[in-house]
C-alpha cells in the first residue's frame, strides 16, 4: 500500500475527481492556498479602477492510499494537466 498526496490547481478539482472516482475506493481533498512560481491572478479593486495581483494561489491536496501508485499518479497528471509546465511524478 502507498500513499499519495499531490497539490493540483483548484480549477482542476472536479477533473481529477471524475478520473479518480472508477479506480480508487476513496480519496481527500484538502483545498487552501500555495505560493508557489506560478504566476498569480489578477484581481480588480478600487470600484474597477485599479488591479491588485493576488499574493497566493488557490491549490487543492488530493490524498489516497492505493495498491498500484504508478497508475494512480499517471492518472492524476493526465487529469490535472493544464498544458504548462510543472507537472513532477515522483514515484
Amino acid at each position: 500500500m502507498k500513499r499519495i498526496d499531490t497539490t493540483i490547481q483548484a480549477t482542476k478539482i472536479a477533473a481529477v475527481t471524475e478520473a479518480l472516482n472508477d479506480i480508487v475506493g476513496g480519496f481527500t481533498i484538502l483545498e487552501g492556498k500555495g505560493r508557489g512560481s506560478g504566476i498569480r491572478q489578477q484581481v480588480r479593486s478600487g470600484r474597477g479602477t485599479g488591479s491588485i495581483t493576488k499574493e497566493y494561489n488557490s491549490v487543492a491536496t488530493v490524498s489516497t492510499i492505493v495498491e498500484d501508485s504508478e497508475k494512480i499518479s499517471h492518472t492524476i497528471a493526465d487529469a490535472a494537466f493544464t498544458g504548462k509546465g510543472g507537472i513532477k511524478l515522483l514515484l
